[in-house]
């Protein structure tokens, strides 16, 4: 009978001491990924200096645009494309600015393929579209192919931080954004009218071309043409080596995005 009874009070406990440990052993997705850090550098490419001048850098603009940009390096993806490893990746950890599944920008490469893609969620994708995402890459790709890679680390930050200060549909490469453009332009609108105030001060002139032509008497005698030359103009037909464009994770997340080779 004792013993009957010492049994149930230790099933009674074990039962009351798993009650009270479930809550601290099951882990919300996205709550043990640290929302803090920015480079995952699997694939071993940068020294600590560059992961620590990355991260803070990553960690500023995030704070400047309420994004998270994140930079990660991988040696492979399981046979997964390196578009649907960025997907799976912002399923599982749930990155975000300041909260789950939030804001973010991610540049993702594959050093075993040499494959490269970039993607935008929730803000990042309104901000950094398809179209501003192919720039980007393109903007990049020539360090990542000569191995520089906190360099295209660092563009991909500030060049993301850069497009994000212009609303969406706009083109951040429009010449007319540029601030030499805009000065080039305020030296020729100065330099007309400094010119046509320098003609008006100096009086009218009335004598033109047509003052002592006799329209009775000139006339065209002859007329002929000169062959000079011919040109022919080459355009390299680009390489197909890239493919644009976002979609929707497994998750149900949709992004923006662009991808190719390095």
């Amino acid at each position: 009978m004792v013993e009957k009874w010492l049994q149930n009070q230790s099933l009674f406990c074990c039962f009351f001491v798993f009650l009270l440990l479930l809550p601290f052993g099951t882990v919300a997705k996205g709550q043990s990924f640290d929302r803090n850090q920015y480079i995952y550098d699997e694939a071993q490419l940068l020294t600590a200096k560059e992961k620590a001048n990355l991260q803070s850098q990553a960690s500023q603009l995030g704070k400047k645009r309420n994004t998270a940009f994140i930079v990660v390096t991988v040696n492979g993806t399981d046979g997964k494309t390196l578009k649907r490893y960025v997907e799976d990746f912002y399923d599982k950890y749930a990155p975000g600015y300041d909260q789950p599944h939030g804001n973010t920008a991610i540049l993702a490469i594959d050093m075993q393929k040499r494959n490269v893609y970039l993607a935008g969620f929730q803000k990042a994708e309104k901000y950094l579209d398809d179209s501003r995402l192919d720039q980007i890459r393109e903007k990049i790709t020539p360090d990542l192919s000569d191995g520089n890679y906190f360099q295209a680390f660092s563009a991909f930050l500030n060049t993301s931080d850069e497009y994000m200060n212009y609303k969406p549909g706009v083109n951040p490469e429009n010449i007319l954004f540029k601030w030499w453009f805009q000065l080039a332009a305020a030296l020729v609108v100065a330099g007309v009218v400094v010119g046509l105030m320098a003609y008006r001060s100096g009086g009218r002139v009335t004598v033109n071309a047509g003052t002592y032509l006799n329209h009775d008497q000139s006339r065209v005698l002859s007329h002929y043409d000169n062959y000079i030359r011919t040109t022919v103009t080459k355009v390299k037909k680009p390489s197909n080596n890239s493919s644009s464009g976002g979609g929707i994770s497994s998750g149900g997340h949709s992004h923006s995005g662009s991808g190719g080779k390095f």
